[in-house]
């Protein structure tokens, strides 16, 4: 059924938690007509519905960057909303193990930014302490953070739709945005868009396309100055039998070079555990599976400078991640640094989720969130984790840009 006639003051691109998030905001207000647009069938179809289903505490944050602010902030307000929808999760907690010697000055690190960032229940453990959180882990010392949890994100996301709606706002599914063109009506113009339902009109854009974010911001006639690139992360499931070695969330310490946070384990709100996720390249910006390949994609990554740049940095790092992507037994190794008693035996194949990383022309992987707002439109760049946890706080900050650009650009 074709949308010929929809008529909104903001168009959210982009039915993820962050533009749900977005729209719920936006749509609380009571005083603008939003729109969500979303390109796939479902909701939550891409990164919002292909993670480990963590609720992030802010302990790996920069203190007073975005991540770690609106992650503190979204945290509580997740669990909050989580009750009053009564959505299944849990309040689980995390073990951060440093195995070797060489990570316990990244573990007091990572102990000053969660002091910094408020982690009120963050303690340092040694020793017996460790295996009083998890009898089966290992390791010289771990930092116990109680405020992580778990959470079914799909189910997240269905709720926030819910809550658009509600409010009088419009979720749309099957809606990839092709075009963005000048409305001429009004005094000073807004925003005229092709969907695949038909025609649209809007006063602003908001982009929370996140795999698609940059093609979305260019399509408004941006100019991003960094490009999406996908990484892909496989995850493998403990076989039944073993499930019992892992009692909540148990993460090495993470090499501060890249975001992402190593292989680790990871129990879901339905008592499965899982284990992962690598990160390698992906050659297309929606590949879930090996081989996966779409020749826009891998051009666009293949003539990007800041690509090479950052290959010809990192590529050891690459080799290993690709490595032990293919080999279980090198995943199954790394996991025994965590818990000594997991064998290959113990792995079962997962699913998968492709990240969304902003790469700029140096080759530097953003570490933030992005949002840049240029005439009619928002543009949320770069939010990847912890962007489901934050999601809420995320959209609050994303709708109050999205108002200043209105103010600013005047009645269309």
């Amino acid at each position: 059924m074709a949308d010929s006639r929809l008529s909104c003051d903001v168009a959210v691109v982009g039915g993820g938690l962050v533009g749900l998030g977005a729209a719920m905001a936006l749509a609380a207000r009571g005083d603008l007509r939003v729109a969500v647009l979303e390109a796939e069938a479902a909701l939550a179809a891409h990164q919002s519905g292909h993670n480990s289903g963590v609720i992030h505490s802010g302990l790996y944050y920069r203190p007073r960057s975005l991540k770690a602010t609106l992650c503190v902030a979204g945290r509580e307000a997740l669990y909050r909303f989580c009750a009053e929808e009564s959505i299944p999760h849990r309040r689980c907690g995390k073990l951060v193990v440093a195995t070797v010697g060489e990570e316990l000055a990244a573990l007091d690190e990572l102990e000053r930014r969660g002091r910094a960032n408020a982690l009120t229940g963050l303690r340092r453990l040694e020793g017996e302490a460790i295996r009083e959180i998890e009898p089966g882990a290992a390791g010289l010392a771990a930092l116990w953070v109680p405020e992580t949890g778990i959470v079914d994100y799909p189910a997240v996301a269905r709720a926030y739709a819910r809550r658009v709606e509600a409010s009088g706002g419009r979720v749309l599914t099957d809606a990839r945005l092709l075009r963005v063109g000048r409305d001429g009506s009004g005094p000073r113009g807004g925003l005229r868009l092709e969907t695949s339902r038909g025609a649209a009109a809007c006063a602003l854009l908001v982009n929370c396309a996140g795999l698609q974010a940059d093609r979305v911001a260019r399509l408004c006639g941006s100019r991003p100055p960094a490009r999406i690139v996908p990484f892909r992360g496989e995850y493998w499931e403990l076989a039944a039998d073993a499930r019992d070695q892992v009692r909540g969330l148990i993460y090495p310490v993470p090499d501060a070079r890249f975001p992402f946070l190593g292989v680790h384990l990871t129990r879901t709100v339905d008592g499965r555990v899982e284990a992962g996720p690598n990160a390698v390249l992906a050659w297309r910006r929606e590949g879930y599976r090996r081989g996966s390949f779409a020749p826009r994609d891998a051009l666009e990554i293949l003539t990007w400078p800041g690509f090479w740049r950052f290959a010809g940095r990192h590529w050891r790092t690459g080799l290993r991640e690709t490595w032990r992507a293919a080999v279980p037994g090198v995943l199954a190794r790394d996991l025994r640094r965590l818990v000594p008693a997991l064998t290959c035996a113990d792995l079962r194949r997962g699913g998968s989720g492709v990240r969304a990383m902003e790469l700029d022309r140096e080759g530097r992987l953003i570490d933030d969130f992005h949002i840049l707002a240029e005439g009619r439109a928002v543009h949320v760049l770069n939010a990847p984790s912890p962007a489901a946890t934050a999601s809420i706080a995320i959209g609050e900050r994303i709708a109050e840009a999205a108002v200043a650009a209105l103010r600013e650009a005047g009645p269309s």
